[in-house]
């Protein structure tokens, strides 16, 4: 054990780098234990303070042998976070020492044998626990500082390179991580293809045969809630009924997708068939929730039935809880043609009554469902909207009167729903009027 008191940093250093070479530490480390020991002594040696230097040379239980280097302050107390951001961190022992235990190189077995890594080499690979280091004088010690600060060079160099490499390998991860990236949005675009032509496919089967009628035009225009699910709870059916008048139906199934798809297709096939049996308009409403309740406690739809000789005009309604018909006369004059009732699962349900109205030539009947008129969450604004549009597109083709009108509806919806829309207009009789 040695025991060493200094008076000065430059003293300080000297004495802690010849007892780091003595004891064959790495430069990196000796440098390390250099910069610790200034960091703590300078200010209590430039305040006139002494600072106590003790080392130890002790073998741990495998043979290995540490340097126990400790250093004392007279009258000067250091925080142990101070200790642990050092450059080499020691430890504070309980009477204020400071601790550095170090492992020492072993010795090469042969003189004539390089010094093991991790020494470098260097004029401390000659040396002996007993050589003064500085027995040459400065030029020597310089050296040493050379050689401390080619191991920090040096292992700058290898962090440096290390992070070059680091980069190299983040860059080319990225590029196939981007690569990858690039080539799921491809293949999700291509599913998202294949998903919308499925899906446009069932939306096309689940469409009624476009009906072509001597006087009249229909068109229609459908919008899902999501393009994602182009099927929804708005449906619509059209037929001829053998007396010559056409039947239309209107549901809106309550919910979206494939399960108030399920409840529409069952409400108008419902509907259908009762229709094509011949029970009276104002029975149907009723009768389909009787059919349908017992096996499907759940089913909820609105409905609109309409029926139309377009030999005379005769229109006829029945409603069940859904959005009036709105008419548009040739004069410009608007009437929502309003019927009381209930739909189907909804308590006595039933349309109150038929109300029965003639259409002429160039009137423009519209039907429809709440996803148009309550895109902006007031029916009332909604309604009066409608009716400017409808009075906007009427004169158009038939075929693209549905379309703009929802276009114009829906250019600045707050909510997004399924929307269902379909024209009709019966057209000038070549022969003044009447059933041929």
């Amino acid at each position: 054990m040695t025991r060493d008191t200094v008076r000065t940093l430059h003293a300080l250093r000297g004495t802690v780098r010849r007892i780091a070479i003595t004891h064959r530490l790495p430069a990196e480390a000796r440098a390390r234990l250099v910069l610790s020991l200034s960091d703590l002594c300078a200010a209590p040696l430039s305040s006139g303070r002494l600072v106590t230097l003790t080392s130890d040379r002790q073998a741990g239980r495998d043979g290995t042998e540490f340097l126990t280097l400790r250093s004392r302050f007279l009258g000067r107390s250091i925080s142990r976070t101070a200790v642990r951001r050092l450059p080499l961190p020691g430890e504070i022992t309980p009477c204020g020492d400071f601790v550095w235990r170090l492992a020492i190189p072993p010795l090469p077995p042969d003189p004539n044998t390089p010094a093991s890594p991790g020494t470098g080499p260097g004029p401390a690979s000659a040396l002996t626990p007993h050589t003064n280091p500085f027995a040459a004088g400065p030029a020597v010690d310089m050296a040493f500082v050379e050689e401390e600060l080619r191991a920090a060079l040096d292992h700058s160099d290898a962090l440096a390179a290390e992070l070059s490499l680091l980069e190299r390998e983040l860059i080319e991860t990225n590029s196939g991580v981007l690569a990858l990236y690039v080539q799921l949005e491809e293949r999700d675009q291509a599913l998202r293809r294949s998903h919308g032509q499925v899906l446009r496919a069932l939306e096309d089967a689940l469409r009624p045969r476009p009906l072509h009628v001597n006087g009249l035009e229909m068109a229609v225009h459908y919008a899902p809630a999501s393009d994602d699910s182009p099927t929804g709870g708005d449906l619509y059916d059209w037929f001829t009924l053998p007396d010559g008048t056409v039947h239309i139906t209107l549901v809106d199934a309550l919910g979206h997708g494939v399960t108030s798809t399920r409840t529409a297709l069952t409400v108008t096939h419902a509907v259908r068939t009762l229709a094509l049996e011949g029970h009276p308009l104002d029975s149907i409403v009723a009768r389909t929730d009787a059919i349908l309740r017992p096996y499907d406690h759940d089913v909820m739809a609105t409905l609109l039935l309409a029926r139309l000789d377009p030999a005379t005009g005769h229109l006829a309604l029945a409603n069940g809880s859904h959005p009036p018909a709105l008419v548009i006369r040739g004069n410009r004059t608007a009437d929502y043609l309003e019927v009381r009732g209930r739909g189907v699962g909804y308590p006595s349900p039933g349309s109150d009554r038929v109300l029965t109205t003639t259409l002429h030539p160039g009137d423009l009947l519209l039907l429809y469902t709440d996803g148009l008129t309550e895109s902006r969450r007031d029916p009332v604004e909604g309604e009066a909207r409608l009716i400017d549009a409808a009075r906007r597109h009427r004169s158009h083709p038939t075929a693209v009167i549905p379309g703009a009108i929802a276009s114009d509806m829906l250019g600045d919806a707050l909510h997004n729903d399924d929307t269902l829309a379909i024209a009709a207009r019966l057209l000038p009789h070549p022969f003044g009027g009447g059933r041929p």
